[in-house]
């Protein structure tokens, strides 16, 4: 079982997927009062939140005004992606010059059920409930986490663990075509793993960043227009 994270961890993560996810705009203040109220929690770890999220330069501190979202350009989102992906890559291939049979089948196990909860999210019409975005976004993490654990290099695991902290995983989540590619992107990350085809392994672990790089972009630009036309 994972960690239960801090309330304040909680907190971070929520304000980082709005603030990536385009719901907080570049230069809008982030009301501590209200956040806490829509979250129900106090005001304590939105501020403990607010200070972890500074020091990310995710937000800046404004004189007697509180603190404001830090500009994020889509150059931004493109290298965050990119440093992301290129973690993911090595370890990959790690991963690939290591995994056992044993290894490959577990990879299978938890990639179908990822497929399972993306299949019956999609079935009910692309359902956007709670437990529905929870359960695939816990069945895409824990592929991932197998694949740095037979990776066997737990640094680099880390440094791409804090870099993925940024992503907005239940928005993607709740994309239905996302869930889609992400599956079929795995099948053929352990097929290439299997054969050692390590360019296809390359392809394969890029595939899904530049997707959801690409995902994030155009629902930003979505509300962004929204706004504009508001």
């Amino acid at each position: 079982m994972r960690r239960r994270p801090q309330l304040s961890d909680e907190v971070a993560s929520h304000l980082r997927s709005a603030i990536m996810s385009g719901s907080f705009r570049s230069g809008e203040f982030i009301r501590l009062d209200e956040t806490a109220a829509e979250l129900g929690v106090s005001v304590t770890p939105v501020r403990e939140a607010l200070l972890t999220l500074r020091g990310e330069g995710m937000v800046e501190s404004a004189p007697n005004r509180g603190y404001r979202v830090s500009p994020m350009s889509g150059s931004d989102i493109d290298d965050i992606f990119w440093l992301q992906g290129q973690l993911a890559v090595e370890l990959a291939l790690r991963a690939a010059d290591r995994a056992a049979a044993g290894d490959l089948e577990r990879l299978g196990d938890l990639n179908e059920r990822l497929r399972v909860c993306v299949s019956a999210s999609n079935a009910s019409a692309g359902s956007e409930a709670s437990s529905d975005v929870e359960r695939i976004a816990d069945a895409e993490w824990c592929f991932h986490r197998e694949v740095n654990r037979i990776a066997n290099s737990p640094k680099l695991a880390w440094f791409l663990d804090t870099a993925a902290r940024a992503l907005p995983y239940r928005l993607f989540a709740r994309d239905p075509q996302w869930g889609v590619v992400a599956v079929r992107s795995h099948e053929r990350l352990i097929a290439a793993m299997r054969a050692g085809e390590h360019n296809e392994v390359i392809t394969q672990t890029l595939v899904q960043f530049d997707d959801a790089a690409a995902r994030l972009l155009a629902h930003r630009r979505r509300l962004a227009e929204s706004a504009g036309g508001n």
